[in-house]
């Protein structure tokens, strides 16, 4: 036996409520409690632009799944997956088949899904919550070019900024800006 993170499918907004119900089991049922050692929810945390405030919102990085950490018995493993199975809101492992034991994660996805929750250091990578898209007309909330509209010519991800192309004296003028300094225009709705 040895630890390793599996999936465990749930419906939809039910994570959180899964992940309480799995850490109650592990206080109350020692057995449980061996093979069960950690639960989590994957969260993020993303760059919201609302109103012309940015603020950091934590949102689900895998909507429908938690991460569950067993060491699953090789003669009862069946036994602590239908354990977890008959919790209401749970589907089942992601397994390529049901019968058999689930497959845990590879140790470079679960570095990868650490380090975009930030349980595992890594470079701070930004991620904003809003994508854009080349031809895409944004409104700049921020800077010397605060106040004009602009239609998207070229994304940069590496630097987190974009060309934008707005209407300065009669002429369209290529301008930079950052991701955070820009909004997606409604026209004023």
């Amino acid at each position: 036996m040895s630890k390793a993170w599996y999936v465990v499918n749930t419906y939809s907004s039910y994570e959180q409520k899964i992940e309480r119900i799995l850490r109650k089991m592990m206080e109350t049922d020692p057995d449980f409690f061996a093979v069960c050692s950690d639960v989590k929810v994957p969260m993020e945390t993303v760059m919201d632009i609302k109103d012309g405030k940015k603020r950091e919102v934590k949102r689900k990085l895998l909507p429908g799944y938690i991460l569950v950490e067993l060491d699953l018995p090789e003669n009862s493993w069946k036994t602590y997956c239908s354990q977890i199975k008959r919790i209401q809101g749970v589907t089942g492992f992601v397994t390529p088949n049901d019968s058999m034991k689930p497959q845990p994660l590879s140790a470079e996805e679960v570095k990868s899904i650490f380090q975009k929750t930030g349980d595992m250091k890594t470079e701070k990578t930004f991620k904003p919550k809003q994508t854009f898209s080349v031809g895409e007309v944004v409104k700049i909330i921020e800077g010397p070019f605060e106040s004009f509209t602009g239609t998207i010519d070229e994304i940069n991800t590496q630097k987190n900024s974009l060309r934008v192309s707005v209407g300065i004296f009669g002429r369209s003028t290529p301008v930079e800006v950052g991701f955070l300094q820009v909004e997606k225009d409604d026209g004023g709705r």
